[in-house]
């Protein structure tokens, strides 16, 4: 008997619901919120608004365009944390909600796990998916972690940042230049354009394999006050060659750690996820890695790096394999490491 999943997804500002069947992806919808733009970043209260308005629809489209019936599924999976508490609240409740009236389990996904998993969902059954252990670098606007990741349940962070992620420090310095929020995608177009050599950025010296941003954020901050304080045009002068040195500086930070954590774990598979791994400088810089170290990449497609509920739908069908269900007494939770 098939085994048929609807994924629920409402962490932060995007709703997304998606469907996948015995392991294979049938639909995967996400619905924006513009709404935070003019904000500079997400507005809880806002974002929890939307969800309610988004939810019903989104799922609805997920399950027509996957031509499932609610009827025909055997589990839904929710987003249960972390993120931002109102909008888990509303992917939560939804979910219960779905179950009673179906009759049919829930089973709670950590957020953090499904970026993990996301390498795991498959649109065909010949894709191929890491085989255990293989390291996962993790990286977001909340979120720089290694990961040994031994199996679906059996997770261990090695390294995570101790200050600011990799997504905050794009989005932070972005802001400083006046780019619109999120700032991290037009960092990455505007690089394409500039010389990743013409401003040096502090770099952390951190021990292990921990990584810190708030240093590289400083100095960016610091040379644009400098320059400014001289010449008013400098940061429209120069826009693409900051982008170019910022993307840069960051990767080599990721690279750094990430290095050391393959030759202390002697792991010949490394995959990134999270929002982060969107960035075509990462994306590239990995690939190039794992190359040259004769390592076994996987990047994910763009549309699985964002928040999105098939890597919530992928990591619930694991759980639901081994019977781990829900029960309805359970909340939402903010914060919580993998």
């Amino acid at each position: 008997m098939s085994i048929t999943i609807l994924g629920i997804e409402s962490s932060c500002d995007d709703t997304s619901a998606a469907v996948i069947r015995d392991g294979l992806l049938l639909s995967n919808v996400i619905a924006g919120q513009s709404v935070h733009e003019e904000y500079g970043g997400v507005v809880p209260e806002l974002a929890s608004r939307a969800h309610q308005q988004n939810i019903v629809p989104v799922v609805a489209t997920a399950l027509q365009r996957a031509g499932v019936d609610k009827h025909e599924l055997s589990a839904i999976a929710f987003t249960r944390g972390p993120g931002l508490l109102g909008s888990l609240l509303v992917g939560t409740s939804f979910a219960k909600g779905m179950s009673l009236g179906l009759r049919c389990p829930i089973v709670d996904v950590n957020h953090l796990h499904g970026h993990v998993l996301s390498h795991f969902i498959k649109k065909t059954p010949d894709d191929v998916v890491p085989e255990y252990p293989y390291l996962c670098l993790l990286i977001s606007g909340g979120n720089s972690q290694l990961i040994l990741v031994r199996n679906y349940n059996d997770m261990e962070i090695i390294g995570r940042t101790i200050d600011d992620a990799a997504g905050e420090a794009f989005d932070k310095c972005a802001k400083v230049m006046g780019l619109p929020y999120p700032g991290g995608p037009f960092i990455d177009r505007l690089a394409a354009e500039g010389d990743a050599t013409k401003f040096r950025f502090a770099k952390p010296r951190i021990s292990g394999f921990d990584y810190s941003f708030s240093g590289l954020k400083t100095s960016f901050l610091y040379t644009l006050r400098d320059a400014v304080k001289t010449d008013a045009a400098f940061i429209e002068k120069n826009k693409a060659d900051l982008a170019a040195s910022l993307q840069r500086t960051i990767i080599e930070i990721l690279l750094d750690k990430l290095d050391k954590a393959v030759k202390a774990t002697g792991v010949t598979t490394v995959a990134i996820g999270g929002g982060v791994s969107a960035n075509s400088g990462v994306r590239a810089a990995i690939a190039y890695y794992c190359k040259r170290r004769h390592l076994t990449a996987f990047i994910p497609e763009r549309s699985f790096t964002t928040d999105n509920a098939a890597m919530v739908a992928i990591a619930g069908y694991f759980k639901y394999l081994d019977k781990q269900f829900c029960s309805y007494d359970q909340t939402p939770f903010a914060r919580v490491t993998v």
